[in-house]
């Protein structure tokens, strides 16, 4: 709740895929995480569930898109861990941090896509 990172990475998510994101506050977001399947090490601010996918933390929508789109074998999901600045939701002062979106599964984790 009150969390404005997490409202503008999803006014981020609506303005590039063309949707409607639909928000839930939770007082306890690592039960959701957990729910969720999101491997400790992943855990960032927010979650996101899309056509059976998790999406964890700022991941920017040309990646959520890519995943949608392709469809790859084994993941589970995508994850930006912590909050790089910089990241969709994080854009302050013009500071950019290099980021990963890192896939999950259950044949493990790989890099997905590296930022900027």
């Amino acid at each position: 709740p009150n969390c404005g990172c997490c409202m503008s990475w999803a006014g981020h998510v609506e303005r590039n895929l063309k949707t409607t994101v639909t928000t839930v506050d939770s007082v306890d977001m690592a039960k959701v995480k957990v729910q969720n399947g999101v491997p400790p090490e992943l855990q960032a601010c927010h979650t996101m569930i899309v056509d059976g996918y998790v999406i964890e933390g700022h991941v920017p929508s040309d990646a959520i898109a890519k995943l949608l789109r392709d469809k790859p074998k084994g993941v589970t999901g995508l994850a930006v861990a912590g909050m790089p600045m910089g990241s969709p939701g994080m854009e302050a002062g013009g500071r950019v941090q290099p980021y990963s979106v890192v896939a999950f599964g259950p044949a493990g984790q790989k890099v997905f896509a590296r930022y900027p």
